[in-house]
């Protein structure tokens, strides 16, 4: 049995759950983001936490108000339901009566157009939630038990941005929890495991697991392992991991190389390549940039006026700085330099190839 839901939530809301859907590689046959999938994961693997953590909370706030003996129960569960439907959570008709409600006053006190046009109401938008199975069943208990006084579309976007309000890495942990705990069973029985992964779907990695780390920004999680064949290190993001198999073979881990993954986890997760000494010439544009664009940035390891020093995976080094155009020049190694050279000659031969019309 299948039924859809027509739900509206702020179209900033929609655009995020938007993002992590594609991030953590939900897509239809067709190529574009299957956000319908996304939402039935996430109904599926969140729900309980999301009821329990606000079941928990409602329990404590009623303790506290019953510690006053001058509030009945009536009372204190009247209070509770009020902090929990108001205080914690302003449905989107309160932020428009608000927003409009400030508007007629700041109009009315001549502040005119201006203020008018500062003032932005929040946009919902209309969604499609089709459900069946296990998903429908956590539809139906919402529809049956969460509704007293709140609308369907309330009590999702309650749940979505409770969602949304965690950090990446542990909404990754969140949508595919079933495999992080398998990993990490076997990681503490030192399982060989088996698995594809959605960058490679056609070929069958076989690793020895030894941790799993979040990258530097907590954007993603990664299983640090070696290949069971060759021995070398490797970098699954755990998202794309699919079709995980945990064998009853058995690895002896090996000391060194378990030493040599956990640096690798503290420095830079997604990439198991050993770091590279390199300095690199930035102009004070170019310093200010390396200040504000944190994402994937390289960790320093000494500053000589507008020359910085590194220790960091090449092509993680180089992708970082390809963002920086005339405002960074990698100074060494000439690997390096010349790699960086490259890049920009090839993207000025095809703008060049634009202008000619070629």
């Amino acid at each position: 049995m299948t039924e859809k839901y027509k739900i509206y939530i702020p179209e900033e809301v929609r655009l995020r759950l938007l993002n992590d859907a594609e991030l953590f590689d939900f897509y239809k046959k067709d190529g574009s983001v299957n956000l319908n999938g996304f939402l039935k994961e996430l109904l599926l693997q969140y729900f309980d936490e999301y009821r329990e953590t606000k079941e928990r909370l409602l329990d404590t706030i009623l303790s506290d108000l019953s510690a006053f003996s001058s509030i009945s129960r009536e009372d204190a569960d009247a209070i509770a339901d009020k902090i929990m439907n108001t205080y914690l959570r302003r449905p989107e008709r309160d932020i428009l009566h608000f927003t409009q409600d400030a508007l007629a006053r700041q109009t009315a006190a001549g502040f005119g157009r201006n203020t008018r046009s500062a003032l932005k109401i929040e946009r919902n938008a209309a969604i499609t939630l089709t459900v069946s199975g296990r998903s429908l069943n956590i539809m139906c208990s919402i529809e049956s038990n969460m509704l007293s006084r709140v609308s369907l579309s309330q009590y999702l976007n309650d749940f979505f941005s409770s969602y949304l309000s965690i950090s990446r890495k542990d909404r990754e942990r969140i949508l595919f929890q079933d495999i992080f705990e398998e990993l990490n069973t076997a990681i503490r029985k030192n399982s060989i495991i088996r698995f594809t992964s959605t960058s490679a779907p056609n070929v069958i990695f076989t690793v020895q697991p030894y941790c799993i780390a979040a990258s530097k920004e907590e954007q993603c999680n990664y299983l640090l392992c070696l290949d069971n064949e060759t021995g070398i290190p490797r970098s699954f993001r755990v998202s794309r991991i699919r079709a995980l198999y945990s064998s009853s073979d058995k690895f002896i881990p090996n000391e060194s190389r378990k030493l040599e993954l956990q640096e690798i986890a503290r420095r830079s997760p997604q990439s198991t390549s050993k770091g590279i000494e390199a300095e690199v010439r930035l102009t004070e544009k170019g310093l200010q940039k390396f200040h504000f664009i944190t994402k994937n940035r390289p960790d320093v390891s000494k500053k000589e006026g507008n020359t910085l020093y590194f220790n960091w995976p090449k092509t993680q080094l180089e992708e970082y700085f390809h963002r920086f155009g005339k405002e960074a020049v990698i100074l060494s190694p000439d690997e390096c330099r010349e790699s960086m050279r490259l890049f920009y000659k090839k993207a000025w031969e095809a703008y060049r190839k634009k202008e000619k019309g070629e």
